[in-house]
């Protein structure tokens, strides 16, 4: 048996395992960010190149960072990548993830809570939003939940990535994990977040030059 192949046993293994654990804090409730809280609340909104007002363009910007969102495209390896489980999102399906922290890999279970694809209203204004959040599982070395969407605003054409999430260190029996965690576990995760969404605007241009590119004007995908 090849090394690759018991590679992906143990992957399959370790994501069947998800479905027997449990969301480790209570999504009903997002905490507070106030310093004694031990939660940190944390809120990114990244510009994408803009389209003309109204809906969005077949395989303009916004439905080429709705892609990268819906398959995870936006998070760092270097930081963080899936595993195994997944494909389209859909509320209640598990992921398993393997982070990196410092030369370490982790393997992370969470749990998709919700899918948002629709048309919302804020502060007056129109917006085509697509998007989805998980949780973590028990045995993740955090705490919470993150979403992560694109929106285009349709009076203007803005498009935006933006990233909501709210997250505190879990119970980590490994003292030397613990520790290291406790150092650089927050400084890490900014900046996972500010990477994530550079990594979208570079990959959203990077797709939209690629269709200039392609015969005809077209995409390539």
């Amino acid at each position: 048996m090849g090394e690759n192949t018991r590679v992906q046993r143990r992957l399959r293994r370790l994501h069947a395992e998800l479905r027997h654990r449990p969301i480790n804090f209570d999504p009903r409730e997002e905490p507070g960010g106030d310093a004694d809280s031990g939660w940190h609340i944390d809120d990114y909104r990244q510009p994408l190149p803009a389209e003309p007002p109204g809906p969005p363009l077949p395989d303009g910007s916004w439905e080429i960072a709705r892609r990268l969102v819906r398959d995870y495209e936006f998070a760092d390896p270097a930081f963080i990548r899936h595993a195994y489980g997944g494909g389209r999102p859909a509320a209640g399906q598990d992921m398993l993830l393997e982070g990196r922290f410092y030369g370490l890999r982790f393997y992370l279970g969470v749990r998709i809570g919700a899918v948002v694809d629709g048309v919302v209203e804020q502060d007056g204004r129109r917006a085509r939003v697509w998007g989805w959040n998980y949780r973590t599982l028990e045995g993740h070395l955090e705490r919470g939940q993150m979403d992560h969407e694109v929106r285009k605003w349709l009076d203007t054409g803005e498009v935006e990535f933006h990233i909501h999430a709210f997250s505190q260190m879990a119970p980590i029996a490994n003292p030397i994990v613990r520790l290291g965690f406790v150092l650089f576990g927050r400084t890490t995760q900014v900046r996972y977040h500010r990477r994530a969404c550079r990594r979208m605007e570079e990959l959203t241009r990077a797709a939209l030059a690629a269709r200039r590119r392609a015969p005809g004007g077209g995409t390539s995908r």
